[in-house]
């Protein structure tokens, strides 16, 4: 009788294990906090897409650019709807990243323009972080110049902002 009951405690033990385990697996789960934040986020509409509008597509930007020159060369590198970019390289080397893009699809992007005392080429412009100089031009397109060199300073980012056609930039619709 001793040699069996130690085997009815296992096969009980392992018959309890398997039920608590059906149980818990097939049992409900409560919404996680993840979960009720995907919920809003995908059930709420937004700000920017109530009022975003359709952006322009970024093949359209290129005729803005500045063309390359004195010691510089224009390379396009990226464009897709509402946004053009293009790098500047002198002697071969990465000097700034030039860029246009849409706020049509991100109106808040335009609002750091609003309180902007500057202006370059006749537009609202703004620096951004120690790298960046940015014009808004026709409360819409937001035209970039990003250091990548030490050497391309605040004035160059100035000088190459006010080399693309801002006012041809601004007729397009």
């Amino acid at each position: 009788m001793k040699s069996i009951l130690p085997r009815w405690r296992q096969i009980l033990a392992s018959l309890l294990l398997s039920v608590l385990l059906l149980v818990t697996a097939c049992a409900p789960q409560a919404p996680s906090r993840w979960d009720e934040a995907q919920k809003e986020s995908t059930q709420k509409p937004t700000q920017v897409s109530r009022t975003a509008g359709k952006p322009v597509e970024g093949g359209k930007f290129n005729k803005f650019f500045p063309a390359g020159g004195g010691g510089y060369q224009r390379v396009y590198t990226q464009e897709k709807p509402g946004f053009a970019e293009a790098k500047l390289k002198k002697s071969g080397q990465d000097v700034a990243v030039i860029s246009i893009s849409d706020t049509a699809s991100n109106p808040t992007a335009a609002q750091k323009f609003q309180q902007s005392s500057k202006k370059i080429g006749g537009y609202p412009a703004v620096s951004q972080g120690s790298n960046g100089t940015a014009v808004l031009v026709a409360n819409r397109y937001q035209v970039k110049v990003q250091s990548r060199s030490p050497g391309f300073t605040q004035s160059d980012r100035e000088t190459w902002l006010q080399k693309f056609d801002l006012n041809g930039l601004s007729q397009l619709r």
